[in-house]
């Protein structure tokens, strides 16, 4: 019996290529059969044939949406450049109050009646202290002396403490102890006056301490905080301070400085 010679099977890769050389060479008969002939390429040769033009739409595309990005950019400056010429201190950054100060009347070292008039339009420091004090007042009131140094020759700032004991810090008590401390006391004013106005003061327009303690008699309360107030030129609360950690008060100094940069 005769022996069937073997056809060598021809390689994909040998097929494809003679594929894409007989597209190639029938290119007429290829844009015909209702522009299908497409379908019937190589994915790569498809991908290469679309690629520019792919390009070119992307390229418009990109164009386009810079020129919208671009144009509402402008237009939303603008209408912020309108805004900070009709409207004063749009422009300037700023957290919300903490607190606003209410109306009060107290009595300086001087004697003299000092009240919220005295500190309008005035960028403030507020804290309370007691003449006999033993324990944190001493090292609070050096911390505020550097504040005092930084400020004392500065009109548009105050330091206001007040006592926290003024059944004890008469008048003529605290002439005695500002004194002892030796500062212009036109620049920073120790306060007395009625307890319970005191005490009011400091929990519900400072916020220094915590309002609760109201609830106790007024004769057993008593109030010991080592916490600051800085008050703006508007009378608002802008931020609490703790007097005993120097890294506090020298943010204290910082902010007064940009306070009374914006006046």
């Amino acid at each position: 019996m005769a022996q069937a010679s073997e056809v060598p099977t021809p390689k994909a890769s040998q097929f494809i290529f003679d594929f894409i050389k007989k597209s190639k060479g029938n290119k007429k008969q290829r844009c015909c059969k209702n522009n299908s002939y497409s379908v019937l390429l190589p994915y790569a040769y498809i991908k290469r044939s679309l690629q520019p033009t792919f390009a070119r739409q992307l390229l418009s595309m990109s164009k386009k949406k810079i020129f919208y990005i671009s144009f509402f950019v402008a237009l939303a400056l603008i209408f912020y450049f309108v805004l900070t010429l009709i409207i004063p201190g749009y422009a300037k950054k700023g957290v919300s109050p903490i607190s606003f100060i209410r109306p009060f009347s107290f009595t300086t070292q001087d004697g003299k009646s000092f009240t919220d008039k005295d500190v309008a339009g005035k960028v403030f420091v507020a804290d309370y202290f007691f003449t006999t004090c033993k324990g944190i007042c001493p090292k609070m009131n050096n911390n505020m002396k550097l504040v005092y140094e930084a400020f004392k020759n500065e009109p548009g700032f105050l330091i206001l403490s007040h006592t926290c004991d003024p059944d004890r810090d008469s008048v003529a008590q605290i002439k005695k102890y500002t004194d002892s401390l030796g500062v212009d006391t036109k620049r920073w004013i120790f306060l007395t006056g009625r307890k319970d106005s005191l005490y009011n003061m400091a929990r519900v327009s400072y916020t220094i301490d915590d309002p609760a303690d109201n609830l106790i008699s007024m004769e057993d309360d008593f109030m010991h905080s080592q916490l600051w107030a800085l008050v703006d030129q508007n009378g608002d609360v802008r931020k609490i301070y703790d007097g005993l950690k120097e890294s506090e008060v020298k943010n204290l100094i910082a902010d007064i400085k940009k306070l009374l940069k914006n006046n």
